[in-house]
This record gives structure tokens, C-alpha cells and sequence, in this order.
């Protein structure tokens, strides 16, 4: 250290001041959630857990390919089971916490088996895994037969961003279904910081599912898709309206984001707003807004739908 720098007097940030405000901007929060019931305490499911009994769960269920690098087919067995006992025994924590921020938000008790109901959610989600793996091992072979450019099975689920996104999906999707919502949302949420593909975990996404280079896809929470699927980067599956209750709040949970039947394809940039269909079969062009339902077998760019826009209903 040069001897200038050592007698450089501390600065005084002023913090006295900050803390003060940022504990009376805390005590408006608060009372604000108490009286609409919208948090709860401190004790709720945290991402650093969550990223890691994910990391366990991906692990087991390939263990040959997202498992430690050392592991040998004669000890597989022995690493899932393992593996999976650690992550379930986190999982059942989070869980926990989640029930009881949950009972602290609608101003309720907690259940009193609340224990008993998290082992029903983790057991639930542990039996549901090898479905899982039969689901993404058809999302995986979709990737492979939909993209020239793969040389392997492995190389997708390696390094294809869609492969983690539909991962993190498909196990989120069970959970949010098993009634962890938040735990869910946050398995979501980390599928979309790394990927740049926001999938809400309410979505409902067939077999053979597949997202080609998907940076900047969005699947909204009551979006229906069926199988052999095939989406390209950009590609949002929104909402056109929200509705309003006599309150003023927007109503939670009605029908609102698009429905995909069996083996449709929808190119990059195209934007699919609102409860509408989409038929089997059909293809839709890049960069489409599309708002209305189109029947199966549609052939959608943005030159038909200015040439015949009655035509698509």
C-alpha cells in the first residue's frame, strides 16, 4: 500500500440516514401485506437450495450424462439412489417452508399434518420421475430428428438450451401440480436466467417437445401443447387480455394463453395471443401475430394474413 493511499480518511456514506429510510419503506410494506394477506415471514423456499436439488434431480435422472464425470454404469444404482435421497430430503424442506408461508399468506394455521402432506408432495414427485425420463427421453430424440445440425442424443441434451429449459419444465410442471407453486415458479425461473426460455411451470407441454435455439421464448401459465411440437427462438405464447374482478384485480388462474394441437410448428418471432387454437398439423411462419384460432392443416405467414384475413378464424 502506498503511503498516500494509507492515511486516506474512511468516506461517510451517510448510512444513518439510509437505514432509517429503508426500515420505515419496510414497516409500509408490511403492513400493506398484512392487511392484504400477500407475505408472509422470512421463512420461504430460497433459489440456492432449490438450483441444487434440481442439479440432484437431473443428476439421477442421467446419471450417465449430467452425473459426475467419474461415474461408471456399475455404480449407477448405488449414485441415484444416493443422490436422490439427498435431494429429496432438501426438497421436503423447501416443501415444508412453502406449505407453511403458504398458511401465513391466507392469514390460515398450517394443516395440522403439514408434515405428513410435504412426504405426500416428495413421495408424489419421486414416483413421478421415470415418467419424467420417458417424457424428456422422447423430447430429446424430437430435438435430435428435428435439427440437422445434431450429431447425437447427447450432444442435445448436453448442450441444448431448449433440452435444459423442457428439464426444468417437466419437473417443475409436477410440482406446480402437486400444489408448490413458488417452489416451482423458482425451478422455472432458473431454467430462464440460464436459457433466455421462460416457461411458466403451469403450462401443460405434450411428448417430443421440441425448442430450437430458444432464446426468448415464452409459454404462458394455461398454455396447452400437444405433441410433436416444435418451437424456434422468439416464439411467445401470451395472453391477449386480462380479466378484471369487481375488485379490480386481475382474476388469477382463468384460460388465457393459446392452445397447440398435435405436431404444429410455429417459426421464430411469431407471437400466438389468447385462447385461440391452433390446428393440428399447421405452421406458422415467423415473425405472425396471430390472435384468431386457424383450423388444422393451416399454412399461416404474414402474406396470407394480409391477403386473406377472413379466412383464419
Amino acid at each position: 500500500m502506498k503511503l498516500a493511499e494509507a492515511f486516506v480518511p474512511h468516506p461517510n456514506w451517510g448510512l444513518d440516514h439510509v437505514v432509517g429510510e429503508l426500515r420505515e419503506v419496510r414497516r409500509q410494506w408490511r403492513e400493506s401485506c398484512a392487511r392484504n394477506h400477500e407475505c408472509g415471514g422470512r421463512e420461504l423456499p430460497a433459489p440456492g437450495p432449490v438450483r441444487d436439488i434440481v442439479a440432484g434431480l437431473r443428476g439421477a435422472l442421467f446419471p450417465m450424462r449430467l452425473g459426475p464425470p467419474d461415474l461408471r454404469q456399475e455404480s449407477e444404482d448405488f449414485f441415484v439412489a444416493h443422490t436422490l435421497d439427498i435431494a429429496l430430503h432438501a426438497l421436503h424442506q423447501q416443501v415444508l417452508l412453502e406449505l407453511f408461508y403458504s398458511a401465513r399468506q391466507s392469514g390460515q394455521r398450517p394443516e395440522p399434518d403439514v408434515e405428513a402432506q410435504a412426504v405426500g408432495i416428495v413421495r408424489a414427485l419421486s414416483e413421478a420421475l421415470p415418467e419424467v425420463r420417458k417424457l424428456l427421453d422422447t423430447d430429446m430424440r424430437a430435438a435430435y430428428a428435428g435439427d440437422p445440425s445434431a450429431h447425437s442424443v447427447d450432444e442435445i441434451l448436453l448442450c441444448y438450451p431448449g433440452a435444459q429449459a423442457v428439464i426444468h419444465h417437466r419437473l417443475a410442471h409436477v410440482l406446480y401440480r402437486l400444489g408448490v407453486p413458488m417452489i416451482a415458479r423458482i425451478i422455472a425461473e432458473l431454467a430462464h436466467s440460464g436459457t433466455g426460455i421462460d416457461i411458466h411451470p403451469g403450462a401443460q407441454i405434450g411428448p417430443s417437445f421440441f425448442i430450437d435455439h430458444g432464446t426468448g421464448v415464452v409459454i404462458g401459465e394455461t398454455a396447452v401443447i400437444g405433441q410433436r411440437v416444435r418451437l424456434y427462438q422468439a416464439v411467445t405464447l401470451g395472453a391477449k387480455r386480462f380479466t378484471v374482478g369487481d375488485d379490480g384485480v386481475l382474476e388469477k388462474g382463468r384460460p388465457r394463453h393459446p392452445i397447440l394441437e398435435d405436431d404444429v410448428v410455429v417459426y421464430a418471432g411469431a407471437t400466438i395471443l389468447g385462447r385461440v387454437t391452433i390446428g393440428q398439423g399447421s405452421s406458422i411462419g415467423g415473425n405472425v401475430w396471430l390472435t384468431r384460432s386457424v383450423p388444422p392443416g393451416s399454412v399461416i405467414t404474414q402474406a396470407s394474413l394480409q391477403e386473406t384475413p377472413s379466412a383464419i378464424r
